[in-house]
């Protein structure tokens, strides 16, 4: 058995395309891939943020108050247009980013203390609503003023007009602190970047020590030698759960550097969370992983020996993608949150476990449970691949 092991490995060793998956990938090029996309996007949101945007506004007469307020805005300038017929070209030829269209009679209708309505134009398709936002802040502003001067002739004093304008106040007081609050943000990529490079550095090898043995005729000459199916099956086995192993350990490494060395590219609250996170979470981490691989590499040899060619296992394999992700993405559902029902579904559990790592509010207790019920599926999973392995109908379907 461990001749063969040994001789899977040495010929992955020699294959460009499997180190390429199992060790530039995970250290070298997913750090630079996230580092990157999270230093890109806060900057971009920064400068969305702060970017100078034009704006047209109509019926100015109307209510010179609040054409005021946006001239004074600091990063709105205005540009003129013919008329409100022309808002959607401009707005469609960046021209403008958004226009007001101020109403005749707007300034009676809030002396005679009736609510006015402004119309807004902009073009909404977008993730990060930043147009609407920074109208909505100047927009704010001038409301709370117009309360302010409505509620004057009351004479009322300094208390009594936060009461009139506010009756009741929220001040928060958050029992989680940096760590927990910004864990709960970005905790849930961590086990999806870990699982996907866990089942992508194995899926390679996967097809070419099932499928690909068959293509090359060399599988034959490995049923004749002395050793038993079931031995054969472990090696493989053990191959594929050394390379996802492997990969995934050397991602954790990687992610270890670069809070350690990079905390000066992230933001204040993520270099925080960064330092706060110890060698002992990545090391649970790191055991969970194990059962995890063990799951992938009996999936991925079972669908490879099954597979006729090396197309058909590269199809067979590519959905199995989808079924890793959905479960992972559960995890990130609200409501979602690490109890002794979601200790036992697979992957799901070792989802919301890491994240509450990362959170650092991870109950211990759990882990039992999440290890146990994780080691029994993938073992119950190796059953099938050996059971699948010995029929002659599965291995010779062509």
């Amino acid at each position: 058995m461990w001749t063969i092991y040994l001789k899977e490995l040495l010929e992955l060793a020699r294959d460009r395309k499997t180190f390429f998956f199992t060790v530039f990938i995970p250290v070298i090029a997913m750090p630079l891939i996230f580092t990157g996309f999270g230093v890109l996007s806060s900057s971009m949101f920064k400068q969305a943020s702060e970017a100078q945007m034009t704006y047209a506004m109509f019926g100015k007469e109307h209510s010179p108050r609040l054409a005021a307020r946006f001239a004074a805005e600091k990063g709105l300038r205005e540009v003129a247009l013919a008329g409100p017929g022309e808002i959607k070209r401009a707005i469609g030829d960046d021209r403008i980013k958004f226009a007001l269209v101020i109403p005749a009679g707007l300034e009676d209708k809030l002396a005679r203390h009736e609510q006015g309505v402004i119309e807004l134009h902009y073009n909404s398709a977008s993730a990060i609503d930043i147009t609407r936002r920074r109208v909505t802040a100047v927009l704010g502003g001038h409301n709370t003023a117009l309360r302010e001067l409505a509620l004057s002739d009351l004479k009322l004093n300094k208390d009594q007009l936060a009461f009139a304008l506010d009756p009741l106040k929220l001040e928060d007081h958050s029992t989680a602190d940096k760590r927990e609050q910004t864990g709960a943000m970005i905790g849930g990529l961590v086990p999806y970047i870990l699982l996907m490079v866990c089942l992508i550095s194995a899926m390679y090898p996967a097809i070419d020590t099932g499928a690909g043995e068959k293509e090359r005729g060399t599988l034959e000459t490995l049923l004749l030698a002395p050793v038993a199916r079931s031995r054969i099956v472990l090696a493989k086995f053990l191959m594929l759960f050394t390379v996802g192993l492997t990969s995934a350990l050397l991602m954790i490494v990687s992610l270890g550097a670069l809070l350690v060395f990079g905390a000066s590219l992230m933001s204040a609250d993520v270099a925080q969370m960064a330092r706060a996170i110890g060698p002992l979470d990545l090391a649970m981490v790191a055991l969970m992983l194990v059962p995890t691989a063990a799951m992938f590499a009996a999936i991925l040899l079972s669908i490879s020996v099954y597979a006729k060619s090396y197309k058909e296992a590269s199809g067979l394999i590519s959905p199995l993608m989808m079924v890793t992700i959905l479960p992972t993405l559960v995890a990130l559902l609200p409501g979602v949150v690490l109890n002794w029902k979601w200790a036992l579904v697979p992957l799901t559990n070792v989802s919301l476990a890491m994240k509450e790592l990362v959170k650092g509010t991870m109950d211990y207790s759990m882990l039992s449970v999440i290890m146990l019920s994780t080691t029994v599926t993938a073992g119950a999973l190796l059953a099938v691949c050996r059971w699948w392995f010995t029929r002659e109908e599965v291995l010779f379907r062509n």
